[in-house]
């Protein structure tokens, strides 16, 4: 991540009711856009580094979801898979995007899959960072604690931005920028915590949101493209070649070094696979 640009540029849009931050790279009359959708703890300014190569040759759009970034925080939101696949729908209609190359990680994996899943003629090609069908997943340490009632409130209560930096720089293969955990606690507000353990607790069980015994993606003809930083300590290395038995036809890009966040480790590292892969697939 750049030390000097941390934050994209964005504009407020209401979807559903719901205050979202939103950047649109237009022009607002294509149908067709790439469409980052971000996780935990997120949000759009995860792309930053990305966003400015891709915008060259294709409408890109990417937006803080609701609880996270800069949009709204509302308590009655429904903070399940399917209620984030549902909000995405939302905001892309609003947008006038018609064909979406999903470019997906973290949480961001399953709230676009379900999506794409409810509008299998709008999905134009599928890109999965460090995310994906996950089948016999186990939740990391992290993600126990924010399942468990008191005991999350509690760690989301005592943490602060120096107990994050050693945490993750403890699990990441090399260090994350300061600048990066510094742009993450600008948004940990308590509304923001509360969200992230809703997002956990509404997922309990990764495969709920997901009934279909088959993808029904016409997986063997969807571009797929899979980029994998090999030391997550989250979402292991061993599901990115596991996305072929969904995805026949991936292309797989494992990333040496690299961790849950390779985009923030080492930018062009992701850029050069993701780039290479959005130009054979976005229309002129």
């Amino acid at each position: 991540m750049s030390e000097n640009v941390s934050v994209v540029q964005v504009a407020e849009v209401v979807v559903g009711g719901i205050r979202c931050a939103v950047f649109d790279s237009g022009p607002a009359e294509s149908g067709e856009a790439v469409v980052f959708v971000h996780g935990n703890p997120g949000p759009a300014d995860d792309w930053v580094d990305l966003i400015p190569e891709i915008a060259g040759f294709a409408r890109v759009i990417a937006m803080d979801m609701p609880g996270f970034g800069r949009s709204e925080r509302p308590r009655a939101f429904d903070h399940s898979v399917v209620g984030y696949a549902r909000f995405l729908g939302l905001l892309l209609d609003r947008l006038g995007v018609e064909r979406a190359h999903l470019v997906l990680h973290d949480f961001g994996g399953a709230w676009g899959m379900r999506w794409a899943l409810d509008h299998l003629d709008r999905v134009a090609s599928l890109t999965l960072i460090n995310c994906g069908v996950l089948d016999g997943y186990e939740w990391h340490r992290y993600a126990k604690i924010w399942q468990t009632p008191v005991l999350g409130e509690l760690f989301q209560l005592i943490s602060n931005p120096r107990a994050m930096h050693i945490a993750l720089n403890r699990d990441n293969p090399r260090p994350l920028p300061r600048a990066y955990i510094d742009r993450v606690d600008r948004y940990a507000d308590k509304a923001h915590k509360r969200a992230v353990l809703r997002v956990y607790r509404t997922s309990r069980d990764p495969g709920a949101a997901f009934p279909e015994k088959s993808l029904g993606l016409a997986a063997d003809a969807l571009p797929t493209c899979v980029i994998w930083g090999d030391g997550d300590p989250y979402i292991p290395v061993r599901f990115a070649s596991d996305q072929r038995t969904h995805f026949p036809e991936a292309e797989i890009h494992i990333l040496e070094g690299l961790g849950h966040w390779p985009f923030v480790d080492d930018p062009q590292a992701v850029l050069a696979p993701l780039a290479a892969f959005l130009r054979k697939h976005v229309r002129p």
